[in-house]
């Protein structure tokens, strides 16, 4: 037996969350029916984080253990091709044999993105949160500069899964322009039930002159829900990436870097 980790990548309009569940897709049940059919064995894949139904990933990572003589290129190949198209095994290593992808994280970095326009947009609507209404992006930067920080983000959450404390550390909140639209970046220690979808819906507010920076400030202070805006859609949510103590996915790729072609 040996621990592999794995970074994933997946569109999470195809799946009802991270976690397996009865009689709904998932990304977890994907990844482990394919070891099943590469193994023969059951599987239990543990993953950094139990995104929501909805929410994509650029660089979800989790760890399994199994007995395979396949090296780590070979089974990343093997579980690809027994995974709905929706999710791809991008990295994989075999690690050291406690390591845990949720314990172990010591950060995580999502990104929400939004598509400004006075349009709907035609493709990707489930892959982004279409704003048609003028924004101010300096209001939004100010807020978000005062959210950064430690801080008891209770009204940044919603009722779920039990926690012991609202509080956290946010490392970074950027907002990052894009072609037709931006991102709020925000990387933090560790995130309560849809506290960035909370952020992303509050600077959405903020930007709109919905809200004012005393509201974002009476929040934090009150911990008050209603204090806060409302929740985004998960369309535009994405796990990009999840930081350990240890180096992870280091060296270069095993993978080809393909041909140069009409979108390079």
């Amino acid at each position: 037996m040996r621990n592999v980790r794995i970074r994933i990548a997946y569109d999470g309009s195809r799946f009802f969350g991270w976690q397996r569940q009865e009689g709904f897709p998932s990304v977890q049940q994907e990844l482990e029916d394919a070891l099943l059919a590469v193994t023969g064995a059951s599987v239990v894949v543990h993953g950094a984080g139990r995104t929501d139904t909805g929410v994509h990933a650029r660089g979800q990572v989790a760890h399994f253990h199994i007995d395979t003589r396949l090296d780590d290129d070979r089974l990343r190949h093997a579980i690809n091709a027994h995974t709905d198209e929706g999710v791809v095994v991008e990295r994989a290593e075999t690690c050291r044999d406690d390591f845990h992808a949720r314990f172990d994280a010591r950060s995580k970095c999502y990104a929400y993105v939004v598509a400004t326009s006075r349009f709907r947009p035609p493709i990707g609507r489930a892959h982004a949160h279409w704003v048609s209404w003028p924004l101010e992006l300096e209001r939004m930067r100010t807020a978000a500069a005062v959210l950064v920080g430690r801080h008891d983000f209770r009204a940044f959450s919603n009722t779920g899964s039990p926690r012991t404390s609202t509080v956290r550390t946010l490392q970074h909140l950027r907002i990052v322009p894009r072609k037709r639209g931006f991102a709020i970046v925000a990387r933090a220690d560790g995130f309560l039930y849809n506290m960035v979808r909370n952020l992303a819906g509050t600077l959405l507010d903020v930007g709109r002159k919905k809200r004012v920076l005393a509201d974002v400030e009476r929040a934090l202070a009150t911990g008050e829900r209603t204090a806060a805006g409302p929740t985004a859609p998960a369309c535009g949510l994405y796990l990009l990436s999840v930081r350990y103590a240890e180096p992870v996915f280091q060296g270069p790729d095993a993978e080809g870097a393909g041909a140069a072609g009409l979108f390079d």
